[in-house]
């Protein structure tokens, strides 16, 4: 980022008088903005997505200090977690209060490193989220850390799930049920080598995972292979009949084509798990999928300002939020952006 867009975040961050969150997205993270702002007694909310941390280009305590009623930090896929970075943390004299805490393989470089952040700020720790490029024995380690230091987890996203890290995931699971209210585990490989694979890890996770959490809401994506693979009367024998959910989404996506089936659309099924009270919903509906970090964290308020930084190009949507929709007079200042993708955002922000 050159120094005029970065005057230019700076003075648009300058003139906001009731700022509440602010979104820092890969390229463009002007952490440095926050210092001599106006938000340090209206901002309550900052998102780390994709950020290289030693470009930041200013000491944490810097810009943290002066926030006073900085409610929620998330960080997202962020890299290096490094002894350097954690180090300005633990320097901090306010609290580091890290809600969200989503890892690929770039983040944790050490593994000391991340358990020092988890001693600082572990017990505020809600959302949490492994991707599938950490490697096994690193996934272990932080399981371990994680059961350790972590008490209020909310919301667990595994992927790359397969037989090796079945069972070390699911006493991290056990270890969070009691709060968890929100469990992401993904392990599909399509192939027709990979069925039998795949029905096999199926029953061990379905048969754990009914002795540990409670039955409220279930989601099934079942790919299959052949028409006649269909699952449906064995939900309606063993989930349905003894009603064991209150609401159910089940999305049939074949391996041999694009076409995807949700059970929603056939209302005499419907109709027929409405009369065991259970409720049919979309599967995208009750699914938590790409936006995830917006939907997750600019949860609705009666009021709030936006601000975000999305890539090498800057949009700025100023608005005033009412329930969970933004009023018409939401303003936007733009640098190559199309319209087509400031219509994308203006519907992101809508959804949530």
């Amino acid at each position: 980022m050159d120094d005029y867009a970065e005057k230019d975040l700076s003075r648009i961050i300058s003139l906001q008088q009731n700022l509440e969150k602010i979104y820092f997205n890969r390229k463009i993270y002007p952490l440095k903005s926050l210092k001599n702002s106006n938000c340090s007694n209206t901002l309550k909310v900052i998102l780390f997505y994709d950020i290289y941390f030693e470009n930041l280009g200013v000491n944490f305590n810097e810009a943290f200090e002066q926030l006073n009623v900085l409610e929620s930090i998330h960080i997202l896929n962020c890299y290096p977690i490094n002894t350097m970075f954690v180090q300005q943390i633990i320097n901090l004299t306010k609290p580091f209060k890290l809600k969200s805490l989503f890892m690929d393989k770039r983040s944790v470089p050490h593994i000391d490193s991340l358990k020092l952040l988890l001693q600082k700020s572990g017990d505020y720790l809600e959302y949490v989220g492994f991707e599938s490029s950490i490697d096994y024995e690193l996934k272990l380690h932080l399981f371990k850390l994680f059961q350790i230091y972590c008490i209020k987890i909310k919301f667990l996203s595994l992927l790359g799930f397969d037989d090796k890290i079945s069972f070390p995931a699911l006493d991290l699971v056990k270890e969070f049920q009691h709060n968890l209210n929100y469990l992401i585990i993904n392990f599909s490989q399509f192939g027709y080598d990979q069925i039998s694979y795949d029905d096999k890890l199926s029953s061990i996770i379905l048969h754990n995972l009914g002795q540990i959490l409670p039955d409220r809401k279930l989601l099934i994506r079942n790919k299959f292979y052949q028409e006649n693979e269909n699952v449906l009367p064995c939900i309606k024998e063993y989930v349905m009949k003894e009603k064991r959910v209150s609401y159910l989404a089940m999305e049939n996506l074949p391996v041999t084509n694009n076409e995807r089936r949700d059970l929603y659309y056939l209302k005499d099924e419907v109709k027929e798990f409405k009369l065991y009270d259970i409720q049919v919903k979309k599967y995208n509906y009750l699914c938590i999928q790409g936006n995830i970090s917006l939907l997750m964290i600019l949860k609705a308020s009666k009021t709030s300002k936006i601000i975000w930084f999305k890539e090498d190009n800057m949009v700025v949507i100023l608005g005033t939020r009412k329930g969970k929709h933004l009023e018409e007079n939401v303003g936007a200042i733009k640098f190559n952006l199309s319209s087509e993708a400031l219509s994308e955002i203006r519907q992101i922000i809508n959804s949530i």
